[in-house]
Parts: structure tokens; sequence; C-alpha cells
């Protein structure tokens, strides 16, 4: 009787940091980056992104073709802010559409900082899976340089986005009326 071994889970990542010079405002970073709701939609997608609760929520990644799967990622993202950062991390994440994969792991560490000269960050994607057995006959390796490079192009992409998308909204932000604060409200 010959005995099956049990397949290997495929690991993953990829990194990219972003540097963006702001020009004019750079005071008013921190306040924006607290803009939880507002920034992460600058940051993805807006439409793929859904809003669960305070510092919550649920992102659809741009669905991706490997070797004839169709493979739709959605990843639960927490977000926290703190001495003029902003974190998304994620929490949670599934594959729809493949129901015979169900040790499916994204992690997502990202954090956005105010800084003299505008914004700083980095984020770092990775994947854990186990092959489905259609890709089996596929040699690990190249299963693995296609995820990294997959993971590459992903965080590229959310890189020209964030490049564009952030501080334009930024500006936007910055000529909208400022709301007055509780304290003044209250010594009035």
């Amino acid at each position: 009787m010959t005995r099956q071994l049990p397949a290997m889970p495929l690991a993953f990542q990829a990194s990219q940091q972003i540097n963006l010079p702001v020009q004019q405002n750079t005071e008013r970073l921190p306040a924006y980056l607290h803009e939880q709701d507002r920034v992460v939609a600058a940051l993805l997608d807006g439409e793929k992104l859904t809003p669960l609760g305070q510092g919550h929520f649920s992102y659809a990644v741009t669905s991706i073709k490997v070797f004839q799967l169709q493979i739709n990622p959605v990843v639960s993202l927490e977000v926290a802010n703190s001495d003029g950062k902003l974190s998304i991390r994620a929490t949670d994440s599934e594959l729809e559409g493949l129901p015979l994969i169900d040790d499916f792991e994204l992690g997502l560490e990202a954090i956005m900082e105010a800084t003299p000269s505008g914004l700083e960050g980095k984020a770092l994607l990775s994947v854990s899976v186990t092959p489905p057995a259609l890709l089996k006959l596929i040699p690990n390796r190249v299963l693995e340089s296609t995820g990294q490079s997959i993971l590459s192009g992903i965080l590229l992409a959310i890189k020209a986005r964030v490049g564009q998308q952030l501080i334009k909204d930024f500006r936007q932000w910055c000529q909208e009326p400022t709301m007055p604060s509780n304290d003044s409200a209250l010594s009035s």
C-alpha cells in the first residue's frame, strides 16, 4: 500500500515602500491620517471596500487568474492610528469561488506615516496556501515564484494608486471647510 504524503503549504511574500513628498499643509497630515474611512478608500479601490464598523473593513482584492484558476481573495482589515501613523493589517481572509482551498491565509501589514516632508509608507503582503489538486503537477518553485510575482504586482498597483490618489485626496481634504472642535464649541 502506498502512503500519500500530505501536501506542503506554499508561502510567498512581497514588500513595497513609498515616499510621497507633500508641498503644502504638511502639518495637517497627522489629522488627515485620522480620517480612516477616507484614507483607506484613497489607498485601496473604494468600490471594493466595505466598511464594517469603526476601524474595520472588508476588501475584495482584484481577481487574479493563476494557471487557469480564477482567484477572488476577500480580506478583513483592521485600521488603527497612533503617533501620526495609520496602520492596516489583515485579520482574516478567504478565497471566493474556490471551495477546494480551506487553508488560505493572506497577511498584510502596512503603515503610513506623516513626516515633516510628506508621507512615508511600507507594506508587507504574504500568502500561505496548500495548492489545490489541479496544481499538484506544477513544481513548488514555479508556484512560489508565480505567487511572489503576483503579490509584487498587487503592491506595485497599490503604490501607483497611492502615489496619485492619496495626495489628490489630501489636497481636496485640505480645501474642505474645517469643523470647529468640541472644545471650542463648549467654551462659547
